[in-house]
């Protein structure tokens, strides 16, 4: 879908009710429920389109330790690239970040998640990638997270931090199940290819500019695990 829908997309209305361009990339505020944690390892999935920019921008985030793409919201037998395309298995494209909440809590993840790695009010599509496996959606893997979840959503959407409603879905992790090999890394390995070039280096440079106190210039390379 990807590499079908790119060019097209290029010259893509953005649909009535979502956010303007305006919305994204600036700093939003922190969530004011966000329990500590102790734990010098935590992790949860997040969708929002397509995984290569949201594991190049995660990758760059200070207290992030790996991240894999993959697929959640389905089951494990059709979690392939081909079928998941197909838009019929539940799956959507998500990112399995691990991070030290003593460094980085999920709050902040969540700021960075909802600020520039994605727009949060575009129902079943990002950018230029159409269908239901590019949803935004939260799996948490916690009560907390949970609980954080849905409150930073209902704090944002009473602050009107958005022109459009959040469509950004909360569910429990199921199953994460990594995607294959060629995809991980994807922006470090492939930087000049044009989806890259147009649609994620953009979101890290959004990264190094709003959130300066969250980048790291040196990404966590999965590849080099």
């Amino acid at each position: 879908m990807k590499f079908a829908l790119f060019f097209a997309a290029t010259a893509l209305v953005a649909f009535s009710g979502t956010a303007s361009g305006e919305d994204l990339d600036r700093r939003i505020g922190a969530p004011q429920l966000d329990p500590a944690n102790a734990a010098s390892t935590e992790t949860v999935v997040l969708a929002g389109g397509c995984f290569w920019g949201q594991q190049a921008v995660f990758e760059h985030v200070k207290g992030v330790s790996k991240v894999v793409a993959g697929y959640s919201g389905g089951a494990k037998a059709t979690a392939t690239y081909p079928q998941v395309t197909t838009e019929s298995t539940g799956h959507a494209e998500s990112v399995e970040i691990t991070f030290d909440p003593r460094v980085v809590s999920f709050g902040k993840l969540l700021q960075v998640y909802f600020s520039v790695a994605h727009d949060p009010t575009e129902l079943n599509y990002q950018g230029p990638d159409e269908g239901s496996s590019y949803r935004s959606e939260i799996f948490f893997s916690s009560v907390d997270q949970e609980k954080t979840a849905r409150a930073y959503i209902a704090q944002l959407q009473a602050g009107r931090v958005f022109s459009g409603p959040i469509v950004t879905k909360v569910e429990k992790l199921k199953g994460f199940y990594p995607a294959e090999a060629y995809h991980q890394d994807y922006l470090i390995q492939h930087p000049t290819q044009p989806y890259i070039v147009y649609n994620d280096l953009p979101k890290l440079e959004a990264l190094k500019r709003v959130w300066p106190e969250f980048y790291r210039p040196d990404p966590v390379r999965l590849a080099s695990r």
